[in-house]
């Protein structure tokens, strides 16, 4: 059989993909590890005691806020890495908004404060455990991602295994919040973005080489 032939034999089996069928794949492998990891945090580290109250202040939705508007920046620029020929750069830029946000804050909060608080608002309570418990609750999310991301085509592995890593940290980071109450600005800034950013280097190296076709 002649080549030519060959390919419009092919061709005659392919089916045009349906229209977000990318994110939809994603959205699986998000839910499932999103799942397993709230699981894993009211088991092991399980929900504050006074999240009613909590949810009524300004600190618990800062964390909230910061968390969940990075995980969808992640998630807009990882559906767009999971399609071979499609740019990601302005999605990937994006990123930046809510660290920069979080940072505005912590910087108001440490100039506002008393010589004596900056221990207590950079470190709090937790600082030793925070960002490797977050990074042990985004590990069922990534690997959910890395399942998705197996079924799409990714042609830049270390990038995709990148955003993936930041999608998984920042979902994990906010599964984290209903169990962490450190309130300080500083604190999230630092810590929690810590742990985020474990994740993203986690991913990079991972997809450099479960990406690769």
């Amino acid at each position: 059989m002649k080549t030519e032939a060959l390919i419009d034999r092919l061709g005659e089996t392919l089916r045009p993909v349906p229209r977000g069928a990318a994110a939809r794949i994603l959205l699986l492998g998000l839910s499932a590890g999103a799942a397993a990891s709230f699981v894993l945090m009211v088991c092991w580290l399980g929900i504050r005691p006074d999240l009613t109250a909590a949810v009524a202040t300004f600190p618990y939705w800062m964390k909230f806020a910061y968390t969940l508007a990075l995980a969808c920046l992640a998630f807009w620029t990882l559906q767009r890495l999971a399609r071979p020929g499609v740019r990601a750069g302005t999605q990937a830029a994006l990123e930046i908004l809510p660290p920069a946000a979080i940072g505005v804050l912590a910087v108001l909060q440490w100039n506002a404060a008393p010589a004596a608080l900056h221990t207590h608002l950079l470190m709090g309570a937790s600082h030793t455990v925070c960002p490797w418990r977050i990074v042990a609750l985004a590990l069922p999310i990534f690997a959910g991602l890395l399942w998705s991301m197996r079924r799409l085509a990714p042609t830049r592995p270390m990038l995709a295994g990148a955003a993936a890593g930041l999608l998984a940290g920042a979902a994990g980071a906010w599964i984290y919040a209903f169990h962490c109450d450190e309130s300080a600005a500083v604190f999230v800034a630092v810590w929690y973005s810590f742990g985020i950013a474990l994740t993203g280097l986690l991913g990079a190296v991972a997809g450099r080489w479960l990406l690769r076709w």
